[in-house]
């Protein structure tokens, strides 16, 4: 389902800038013994962003790394898929065993062939071309990923950046790519007592080592002296034979601490600035409604009970005059209580999951596990999205409870579920391992329909039994005249305004998420976005009341629907924004990438959406019922 590898799942979570990945007690090292197999496991191919700065993401496909056409040497018996969780198969794991054969603390830097492979030149056609979109080769070695390392320009802090080259197309042979086809495997090692060892940081240098392809006649590999690239023709057969070096680098990097070289911040001021930015944007707004509802608010409710009600008085304006108004049921209830109630539903998800996230219980080793969780929780908290939903339409005055029930646990689901599909058909058109398996398609309708949909009617049958939240003012008989309003109260124009702020304040963090998700950057910084999604859903919340408070004011008094749009007009920002990075940092040739990428982006612009507009709905129901109940009417 992912278009790159799992790079959600590196997980390690501090509000400092520099965090450490860490591991919660139960999760135990392996202990190596000099001369014990270390297995090394194969992963997925995925497009990378080269090195350089002007540099773009060109593909969104991945590949199996036993893909018939990249000729990778296969293990004695063929390749052995390796168990994983449903979050490491929704977002492109796919891990196999491999021929590497490697022994804690020997043949240290010894050339070994693998094997000896013929390319024929429509397979070198198809490897020049994920060359040139610059695909990368990720290796699992005791759970860490192989990575070059690297140097932060800005802050010289060395790191190692996961997955290494397929090949070069940037050197001296720049208009033919060249293949690497030789790995030196840099093992860092920790030995906390003597006689055992832990492997702590796998490094990988890949080179492209060309000439002949034939075993030597002495038996003897080098691997050192200086070679031409190979080149795959593609015009005829190549002969290409794989080695690779093992060494052993002693470390003082504790095994509790591996991960802090993989988990890299690139400028951490960048979060902080932009943190600081969403704190004052957020108090300055909360400042604003707290001197609306405190003085302007509180004065008004003063004046208007002061008046002798038996007196037939006609000086009220504003909010005031539509008191017999402001509860009456809007257009199509059902439709929007059920986008409220799949809306709390992903509310409870996302805070659940970041707060899981923050405890440390989602290990870098583990991985898929934040998508794991996200979906355990989202199935859980179904009953939540019934519950919130049959409220809100029995408030509403809504009377089809059992419909309510059903759209409630069914439409959203059924949405993404078929848009979910339609890219999956994509990348099985595409060839990509990144396409969701059949039974994970299974698997995910069973939590769906065994435990999501029941919960979710169970949650609706308490809804309903609760009934309607009683309004504090009577709904006159007749409907009131709603006078012209202006420009910018029209519902386009407040959805376009009020989603500025909270877009604003999450605006430097969807950047590193964006880049997680398309360009395999791994994002671990749950600290900043746990703050971040505090202050956009505050900054949502506040917003909205001051924009329904406005439009009250002008005696419009469908503010249901207005409050749900003006909530979630940060998603039309959200996908402004999906467009504009797709235009500065991605440069995709394929029709299925493209359609992959924005298949994916409206899926984030609608649980967005949801997310925001439910919040902001919410906020507004409740700030509503306390400004109309704290005036007195005959």
């Amino acid at each position: 389902m992912a278009p790159t590898r799992s790079s959600l799942c590196i997980l390690a979570l501090s509000l400092l800038p520099a965090a450490h990945a860490f591991y919660l007690p139960g999760a135990a090292p392996h202990d190596y013994r000099e001369g014990e197999s270390v297995d090394l496991f194969v992963n997925a191919l995925t497009p990378m962003i080269a090195g350089h700065d002007d540099a773009k993401l060109k593909s969104l496909i991945n590949y199996d790394y036993y893909h018939p056409a990249f000729h990778f040497c296969q293990p004695e018996g063929g390749p052995k898929k390796q168990p994983e969780s449903l979050g490491s198969i929704l977002f492109g794991d796919r891990i196999f065993n491999s021929p590497y054969d490697i022994k804690m603390l020997q043949d240290n830097g010894t050339c070994r062939s693998l094997c000896t492979e013929t390319i024929p030149p429509d397979d070198a056609k198809f490897v020049n071309e994920r060359i040139r979109e610059d695909y990368a080769i990720n290796w699992l070695v005791d759970g860490l990923p192989a990575a070059e390392m690297k140097v932060d320009q800005r802050t010289k802090e060395v790191f190692f950046d996961m997955g290494f080259n397929l090949g070069d197309d940037e050197g001296e042979f720049a208009e033919m790519p060249a293949l690497n086809n030789h790995y030196d495997i840099v093992l860092r090692y920790h030995s906390p007592r003597p006689d055992v060892y832990r492997v702590v940081g796998v490094l990988v240098w890949p080179t492209s080592r060309g000439g002949s392809q034939n075993a030597p006649s002495d038996g003897e590999l080098d691997c050192v002296s200086p070679v031409p690239p190979l080149i795959l023709s593609e015009t005829q057969n190549n002969t290409v034979r794989y080695t690779y070096r093992v060494m052993w680098n002693e470390s003082d990097t504790a095994w509790a601490t591996r991960w802090d070289n993989y988990l890299h911040i690139f400028d951490p001021r960048i979060h902080w600035f932009s943190l600081i930015n969403a704190v004052i944007v957020v108090v300055f707004l909360c400042v604003m409604v707290s001197m609306i509802l405190v003085r302007t608010v509180s004065r008004d409710i003063s004046r208007y009970n002061a008046i002798d009600l038996s007196e037939d008085v006609q000086e009220d304006w504003g909010w005031k005059l539509v008191h017999g108004e402001v509860f009456r049921t809007p257009q199509n209830p059902m439709v929007l209580s059920v986008l409220v109630g799949n809306g709390a539903q992903l509310c409870a998800m996302v805070a659940v999951t970041l707060v899981f996230a923050l405890l440390g219980f989602l290990s870098p080793s583990n991985r898929g596990s934040l998508a794991t969780v996200m979906m355990i929780c989202w199935t859980f908290f179904g009953g939540i999205g019934g519950y919130i939903s049959a409220r809100v339409y029995a408030s509403m005055g809504g009377t089809n409870k059992r419909r309510n029930s059903f759209f409630t646990a069914t439409i959203m689901p059924t949405v993404v579920f078929a848009i979910v599909f339609l890219l999956d058909l994509f990348l099985i058109a595409a060839g990509s391992s990144g396409a969701v398996p059949f039974g994970t398609l299974l698997l995910i309708i069973i939590l769906w329909f065994g435990i999501s949909a029941p919960l979710s009617a169970i949650g609706s049958y308490f809804g309903a039994k609760h009934g309607a939240i009683p309004n504090p003012v009577r709904v006159n008989q007749i409907p009131r005249q709603i006078p012209p309003q202006p420009t910018y109260l029209r519902p386009w124009a407040t959805t376009i305004l009020a989603g500025v702020l909270p877009f604003g304040a999450a605006f430097v963090e969807l950047y590193f998420v964006l880049s997680s998700l398309f360009a395999s950057r791994a994002y671990y910084a749950f600290g900043f976005l746990a703050l971040t999604a505090a202050i956009v859903a505050l900054t949502t919340a506040t917003v909205t009341i001051l924009f329904t408070y406005f439009i009250l004011c002008r005696e419009d008094y469908r503010w249901h629907w207005r409050a749900f749009l003006t909530g979630g007009g940060s998603a039309f920002w959200l996908l402004a924004y999906g467009i504009v990075y797709w235009a500065s940092r991605l440069s995709l040739d394929s029709f299925s990438s493209t359609i992959l990428y924005f298949g994916y982006l409206l899926l984030l612009a609608l649980f967005d959406f949801l997310i925001t507009g439910t919040i902001g709905f919410l906020a507004t129901y409740w700030a509503v019922r306390r400004l109309y109940s704290a005036i007195r009417v005959d």
